[in-house]
């Protein structure tokens, strides 16, 4: 069920009005059908690993809460009897328990992960080992496995969730129900948002009365992500497409310009996602996790991915980034260079292994090739490289005497961010990490210059009239989204818009929805999948 479908509006339709009509104490319930039928939809198979994972999740939170409740009971109990050593050797052997209980759990999920998305990459290092060995043997890879919709998410989401309880942040939920409820929200299910569970939760088990601002609202920002979706993304697919497989034709300017389009499809694609759902969860009532600030804004590459994606860039700091950062040999190295080197470098040496390891995870959580493992590093060596040199601008800014203030300071920040993320960008999107690196290499070698607009931009297809009005309205919705994120840095847009007189408004949301009838769902609707859903 593609999300710009008509069978999913006619979905969503039908669960907003079962959700208001149900009692208010069981709309969780019809938000739970309502999900399975989704997944089942799209794969009845493929809800058996939802299952398994709410399960398993299910019983070692309880696990691990009874243990704990246990350990604290038997230390009051004896807390007059146990010497100082028997306290902590008996908080040991139970966190022993604890622990292996939270391995196992992690590592069943984890490894249907694993297993879903790369087998087949696995396989093919083998094979190449064995080839390299000089072996004629090959692994035959029969499995043809396609991996269950949205799994990246919502086992991440889970495993989060387990360690909060193991961590004993919060306690764990008691009915299996609504566990299965917070794995399986289909809003989020495909593309997330990644959210903790103390806060969904709180969203989707409270009570939800029908209200004009939130329906008014929401509406409005699912109109804006299906306009970013069907009006900029679906138009720019194609171009960007025919640029990934033809780039070695084009000239230099042009690649780069076709690059450029793709930084601005894919973040319409994701963001546009993000809006809708977020839209429709608020005309529920649901306040969802939100996932961009204005990206294309930041002023560094550390900055961008703190607005990129937030709730996944949240759940490495807390889950990889940190957990590393605290381990007991990160502490000794933090102490050993203390000693040897100072301060900065003992905190600095430390956060740059913690920073490695968590941006090559999540290279490798994008993908299951050697270009997103690429990307994740090149995008890994940035941060640590501003980390390394911090001390460095600092003092040079002060030597130059440089007004961080000053407009045309920031303005170049944000467009040398811009460029930087759009080159890293590309990189594992080409096809291999080879045809990546030849992009790369082809913007700065090709320097013939393009004589008209065809040559300029020979990858956008304007052969029929169609097209030609799809393009000029996806440039000018381009505009207009680089206008709205400049006015969202005071205020949300929407809060100016409903400052507008109610026909004016009605007026331009109507003929939005023409314009996403007319153009978007006779040339793309439902035809572009999202693209962070095979991530």
């Amino acid at each position: 069920m593609t999300i710009t479908s008509l069978t999913f509006i006619a979905f969503i339709v039908i669960v907003f009005v079962l959700y208001y009509l149900a009692p208010k104490k069981l709309q969780w319930v019809i938000l739970l059908c309502a999900s399975i039928f989704f997944y089942s939809f799209c794969g009845i198979k493929n809800t058996l690993y939802v299952l398994i994972t709410a399960s398993t999740v299910y019983v070692a939170t309880l696990w691990l809460h009874r243990l704990a409740a246990r350990r604290d009971n038997e230390l009051r109990v004896q807390k007059d009897i146990l010497t100082k050593q028997e306290k902590n050797l008996k908080k040991a052997a139970y966190q022993r328990r604890r622990k292996a209980i939270l391995v196992g759990t992690i590592i069943i999920n984890i490894g249907l992960l694993c297993v879903f998305k790369y087998s087949h990459f696995a396989m093919e290092q083998l094979n190449g080992i064995l080839r390299f060995l000089g072996s004629g043997q090959q692994i035959r890879d029969t499995w043809n496995l396609i991996a269950p919709l949205g799994i990246s998410f919502y086992t991440f989401q889970s495993v989060g969730y387990l360690a909060d309880v193991y961590w004993e942040h919060y306690e764990p939920e008691r009915n299996y129900f609504k566990t299965l409820l917070f794995v399986s929200f289909f809003p989020q299910m495909t593309q997330g948002p990644i959210s903790e569970h103390e806060a969904l939760s709180k969203e989707l088990f409270k009570e939800h009365a029908l209200c004009y601002k939130n329906f008014s609202w929401g509406f409005q920002r699912m109109v804006w992500g299906f306009t970013k979706k069907l009006l900029i993304a679906d138009v720019l697919a194609d171009a960007v497409k025919n640029l990934f497989t033809g780039y070695a034709g084009y000239t230099g300017v042009s690649t780069m310009i076709g690059a450029f389009c793709y930084s601005i499809q894919i973040y319409a694609d994701f963001s546009g996602y993000m809006d809708i759902m977020c839209g429709y969860c608020e005309m529920l009532g649901i306040c969802l996790t939100e996932n961009f600030e204005r990206p294309y804004f930041s002023k560094s590459v550390e900055e961008y991915w703190r607005r990129w994606h937030i709730s996944l860039g949240a759940w490495f700091k807390k889950y990889v980034y940190y957990p590393i950062g605290m381990t007991n040999w990160s502490r000794k190295l933090a102490k050993s260079v203390k000693n040897r080197c100072g301060k900065y470098l003992a905190n600095t040496i430390p956060a740059t292994i913690a920073l490695l390891v968590t941006w090559l995870a999540t290279g490798l959580w994008h993908g299951a090739n050697w270009a997103y493992i690429v990307w994740g590093g090149v995008n890994g060596l940035f941060i640590i490289l501003s980390l390394w040199l911090k001390p460095v601008y600092a003092k040079t800014k002060s030597m130059l005497r440089i007004n961080e203030s000053l407009w045309i300071w920031r303005a170049s920040q944000t467009i040398r961010t811009f460029v930087l993320v759009t080159f890293i960008k590309v990189l594992p999107e080409v096809g291999s990490l080879s045809d990546g690196l030849g992009l790369w290499k082809h913007i700065f070698t090709e320097h013939t210059m393009p004589g008209s607009l065809n040559a300029l931009l020979p990858f956008v297809d304007l052969s029929i009239t169609t097209k030609q009005i799809a393009f000029g309205l996806c440039i000018l919705f381009t505009i207009i989204l680089f206008v709205v994120s400049l006015i969202e840095r005071k205020a949300p847009a929407r809060y100016y818009f409903n400052k507008l007189p109610a026909p004016l408004r009605i007026m331009l949301l109507v003929f939005t929805v023409f314009l996403l009838s007319s153009f978007g769902v006779l040339s793309s609707w439902g035809k572009e999948a999202f693209m962070y859903a095979n991530f």
